[in-house]
């Protein structure tokens, strides 16, 4: 069975998790703190914070800036259900907005859905390709719509205007603009997740860019104290002589990363650009050149004149099929032993989210994408022969099903 995506776990990453055990740190430490400045360096931001997950990190960053029951958060409809969790852990409402045939939100829909209850944007990089960062900033800062801005608490009065969190789950080495993504808005967070192209096996990472007035490493500082529970020292800054005491401040989270955690980030950010991006790539090349044969196969788009892909997930569309036809070719190419999957289940098409109201009928090119998406696997140790092997069981299944 050629498997979907696993992890690739090395005797460099066994001897550094190792190392980590035999330190004496093994939860919040000084592997913590090198791992978040190689981080902002990589991401050209001057602060970032190592949490546990994409989804404590963004959570964190709604409660920080005041998000409350009443408020409106826009999330695109097509992305994993932690975009729109974190809205409904708040008290806040998901408003919901349909995406491009890129799978990216559709910014030209965008307006319509602000009012004054609006606190934030969550766009999503999915499968790896940014969004169009320049048109959303655009947006957010337009005068009649920042008028309709309506702060609630310090730091939404201070920014004067709707946060962008960014969703870079997947796009982590892509870029925009030619630099690496994580600069672009006002916070942009990582998920390092076991699936992921660079994993701690759970783990996130918060890059802060936020504009003058604040000053980023004084909301970092906010920041790694509510992922303390408010605490306002961590284990490292405890163990110094004298700094037994400590208070807490407010009431947080415990959403820290741990030593032993960055200690595999560590060794893949080392080997990112120079092994795990070119890898991906060449997978994604692979495909691309062996599908376009094919009348049927919808090649996905992962780079352009501003962006390029962090090559995250190859998410091929099946042209003219139905639900049933794709969930059927599906199963045959499992039969076939390849590990393929699909991304995403809409968020009205998910039970809950369906209880609440939200209609799947109401966003046509979501619907359409997700009727007709399969994702090949993309991982460091495939090889080549891998690949045909992937493309030869699609191309059987298909001719199988459809004729």
């Amino acid at each position: 069975m050629i498997p979907f995506s696993p992890p690739r776990i090395d005797q460099k990453i066994i001897d550094e998790v190792t190392n980590a055990l035999q330190s004496g740190w093994i939860t919040t430490g000084p592997k913590t703190k090198l791992f978040e400045k190689k981080i902002a360096k990589y991401c050209n931001v001057s602060n970032v914070l190592a949490v546990n997950s994409w989804t404590a990190g963004a959570e964190l960053l709604l409660y920080w800036f005041g998000v409350k029951e009443g408020d409106e958060v826009i999330v695109p409809v097509y992305t994993y259900c932690a975009s729109a969790n974190i809205v409904i852990h708040r008290g806040a409402k998901v408003i919901m907005v349909d995406v491009n045939s890129d799978f990216g939100i559709d910014m030209s829909k965008i307006e319509v859905h602000i009012t004054s209850k609006t606190k934030a944007i969550i766009p999503v990089d999915v499968g790896g390709l940014p969004v169009h960062f320049d048109e959303l900033k655009t947006i957010v800062n337009k005068p009649e719509i920042k008028d309709k801005f309506n702060p609630q608490s310090d730091n939404q009065e201070k920014l004067g205007r709707i946060m962008i969190l960014s969703d870079a789950a997947h796009s982590f080495g892509a870029k925009y603009n030619g630099l690496n993504v994580g600069s672009e808005v006002d916070f942009t967070v990582f998920s390092f997740h076991a699936v992921k192209n660079l994993t701690t096996a759970e783990g996130g990472a918060i890059c802060i860019n936020l504009p003058k007035p604040f000053d980023n490493a004084e909301v970092y500082k906010q920041l790694n104290t509510l992922s303390l529970h408010g605490q306002n020292k961590d284990a490292l800054a405890k163990s110094q002589k004298g700094s037994w005491e400590y208070d807490v401040i407010d009431a947080g989270f415990k959403c820290n990363m741990t030593d032993i955690l960055s200690s595999i980030g560590l060794v893949e950010l080392e080997r990112y650009d120079s092994e795990t991006l070119p890898k991906r790539k060449s997978i994604f090349n692979e495909y691309s050149k062996l599908l376009q044969k094919y009348d049927w196969a919808i090649i996905p788009h992962f780079i352009d004149e501003n962006r390029e892909s962090s090559y995250h997930l190859f998410l091929l569309r099946i042209k003219d099929v139905t639900l049933e036809e794709r969930n059927l070719i599906i199963q045959e190419i499992f039969e076939q032993n390849v590990s393929v999957n699909v991304h995403y289940k809409p968020l009205p098409m998910l039970t809950y989210y369906k209880n609440l109201g939200y209609k799947i009928n109401d966003f046509p090119v979501a619907k359409s994408l997700w009727e007709c998406e399969i994702s090949l696997p993309v991982y460091y140790d495939l090889t080549n022969d891998d690949v045909n092997k992937v493309v030869e069981a699609v191309a059987a299944s298909v001719k199988k099903i459809k004729g």
